[in-house]
């Protein structure tokens, strides 16, 4: 008889199991006190050192070719920005029968996100779309969602997060700051980070893993865990799935009508219907901070599911893309490095 065997791959990413455990050593280790503080002082130092590290990573000449793609990077940010916004906004009337308050303020939160950098360019390479415009269109949400995303969450959720001059300036210091250092350190680090960009990819984890230690805990010291239902959870997930197949669909027939060449329409579905976790964390820490937990949890759900959807969709493109000319080799992006994804997995 032959031994069962494990399948080589998981339906579900090694990472988000991380990140699940992550909550489950929250809720029955969480930090206190002290612990807590130098637990959030870790945090903010990981996450500004995960920033300089994708500003290492991103090269300037390639930003500035993608300047010339500025259709293309207006669309991306329209998607994330105002369609994901808007539609979040039009989720207000699930609440309270199908959603409860608190969970809307993270899903109209989860709506207000940037995009994602690495997994954008992992699915946009697969799918064979055009790869220097994921990279561009995912590192200029980045950096305009720092600004934006606060902006927004000030405007749309009112008093629900702590926003305030003081909030925007500790987000900017902990995100587009270390940035900018990565971009002017690059011409001398650049070498060294693409060379272990395994080893800094740890780094990438760790971070995102420690941030949500410290969300969690923080809410559990708020008892915040008694506002959720199993049931109020599958309801959540119901409406993200919504949410997703939505943004999937006007991503990519939004950029067909206006004109967009499949490579570019690739490239905009993948970069203008995901959120970033990375950057969604931090932000939500500074605008919501005790309540932090459940204002993520939203996001945390969707970036899971957008991974697993998205996985699927950039094979079936790539299944459908063109034939390459003779002696052209399709376009294909670094191996990602980030917490986002790893494409085999996904």
């Amino acid at each position: 008889m032959k031994r069962p065997h494990l399948p080589r791959r998981l339906p579900v990413d090694p990472y988000i199991l991380l990140l699940l455990a992550t909550v489950g050593v929250a809720a029955l280790l969480p930090a206190r006190g002290t612990g807590a503080d130098v637990a959030s002082g870790a945090a903010t130092a990981a996450i500004a050192f995960l920033f300089f590290l994708y500003g290492a990573r991103l090269s300037t000449r390639e930003a500035l070719d993608g300047l010339r793609h500025w259709r293309l990077h207006l669309t991306v940010l329209a998607c994330t920005f105002l369609v994901f916004p808007v539609l979040g906004l039009a989720a207000r009337g699930l609440v309270p029968h199908v959603l409860t308050q608190p969970l809307y303020q993270g899903l109209l939160f989860l709506t207000l996100v940037p995009s994602t950098i690495q997994s954008s360019i992992a699915f946009t390479s697969i799918a064979r779309g055009n790869v220097p415009a994921a990279i561009c269109a995912g590192s200029f949400s980045s950096l305009v969602g720092i600004v934006l995303t606060p902006l927004l969450a000030a405007a749309l959720l009112g008093g629900s997060g702590g926003f305030s001059a003081d909030s925007l300036l500790k987000i900017v210091l902990q995100l587009l700051v270390p940035f900018l250092a990565g971009q002017l350190l690059r011409r001398w680090i650049g070498g060294f980070v693409a060379r272990h960009k395994k080893v800094l990819g740890l780094v990438d984890r760790g971070s995102i893993l420690l941030v949500v230690y410290t969300a969690f805990s923080e809410g559990m010291a708020q008892g915040i865990w008694h506002q959720v239902s199993p049931l109020r959870l599958g309801a959540l997930l119901g409406v993200e799935a919504v949410l997703l197949a939505v943004m999937l669909c006007v991503s990519w027939y939004g950029a067909r009508a206006l004109g967009f060449g499949r490579a570019d329409r690739v490239a905009i579905q993948f970069a203008g219907s995901k959120k970033s976790l990375a950057s969604g964390l931090p932000m939500a820490s500074v605008l919501f901070g005790a309540h932090a937990s459940l204002a993520v949890l939203p996001l945390m759900l969707f970036h899971q599911m957008q991974l697993m959807v998205c996985a699927v969709l950039a094979k079936r493109r790539a299944a459908d893309a063109p034939e390459a000319e003779p002696g052209e080799e399709p376009e294909r992006a670094p191996e990602p490095d980030r917490p986002d994804v790893r494409p085999s997995a996904r």
